[in-house]
């Protein structure tokens, strides 16, 4: 692994102890360097394309509810940025107060919207009449119980808030799912993509030419006929006209394999507009298979082939 050797910058949600900073927790380059707590995603990439931070941890897709949009949209409409590796955290929750509460005591509850609908099955069966007061992260919520900004009693906040604040924890593991996983993403300046390892992932957002019967599947086809696996497809609306959409696409393999620059070739010459968000890591390592028909040394024998046919050589 490259030493980093100069002072770097990485901003990430905050404030301390939030499931971002857990997934920075995980960049190794990371360690011992300046962090850079902000407010949402959107503030997160100004410092990264204004030149504050090296990088920028973003939540991009959650196990149960899908796609962040806010950060694909800032993805989607932010040029010269390029994700550079992912990180995948275990998200579960525990509902905290001010030491003291009872959880008898509790009626209104500050949560992030997304981790309060994480927690609708508990909610309803513990607090089944306690109002929501939504709050701008995990660990916000936490903040504006104690300091009295939020008017709640208690909050949903991640397991290790104990370790930051004063608080006391009324209930753990309150996650509808001890599944559930949220994704991050590492997004810097625009840069050579990393080296393939073999088990990579090439993130894209591709928009059709047109609503035209069949456009969807011409997109798709680019990936199924060189045998490239899709593993995320979610489509986010343009914004210009209602029923004009982007789409959202991660896939199996690292843009220097054959497979995959020809499939971004093909991508190219149907779509008005691709943004090419980065090839990097997958997060759990698993090494990308494919069938043997389409190796890198297959397509390079093809162009070969062709190649010989037009310089009028000799058929072996």
């Amino acid at each position: 692994m490259k030493r980093v050797t100069e002072r770097r910058t990485y901003s990430y949600l905050g404030p301390a102890g939030t499931f971002t900073e857990a997934a920075l927790d995980q960049v190794a380059e990371a360690w011992g360097q300046e962090r850079r707590p902000v407010l949402n995603v959107g503030e997160a990439l100004a410092d990264v394309l204004e030149g504050r931070s090296y990088a920028a941890m973003i939540a991009i897709e959650n196990s149960i509810e899908g796609g962040v949009s806010t950060t694909q949209d800032a993805l989607a409409t932010l040029p010269g940025l390029r994700i550079i590796g992912e990180y995948l955290v275990k998200v579960n929750f525990v509902l905290v107060a001010a030491p003291g509460t009872k959880l008898e005591d509790v009626t209104s509850i500050a949560a992030h919207p997304v981790a309060y609908a994480q927690c609708h099955g508990w909610l309803g069966e513990h607090l089944p009449r306690h109002s929501h007061v939504p709050a701008a992260s995990n660990v916000a919520s936490a903040i504006g119980v104690l300091d009295g900004t939020l008017p709640a009693q208690a909050a949903i906040a991640p397991p290790g808030i104990a370790e930051h604040y004063d608080v006391d924890v009324l209930a753990s593991e309150i996650g509808d799912n001890i599944s559930a996983v949220t994704r991050f993403v590492l997004v810097t300046r625009t840069a050579i993509p990393p080296m393939p390892t073999g088990a990579d992932k090439t993130s894209l957002i591709v928009e059709l030419p047109n609503d035209r019967p069949g456009a969807l599947l011409e997109m798709l086809e680019q990936f199924s006929t060189r045998g490239i696996n899709l593993s995320l497809i979610e489509s986010r609306p343009i914004g210009d006209e209602l029923g004009r959409y982007r789409f959202v696409l991660d896939a199996d393999g690292h843009v220097q394999d054959e497979r995959m620059a020809d499939a971004l070739l093909g991508i190219r010459r149907f779509s008005p507009r691709v943004v090419f968000l980065g090839s990097y890591p997958r997060a759990d390592r698993q090494i990308v298979h494919y069938p043997d028909r389409y190796a890198d040394e297959v397509f390079v024998e093809a162009r070969d082939w062709l190649r010989d046919l037009l310089s009028g050589a000799p058929e072996e």
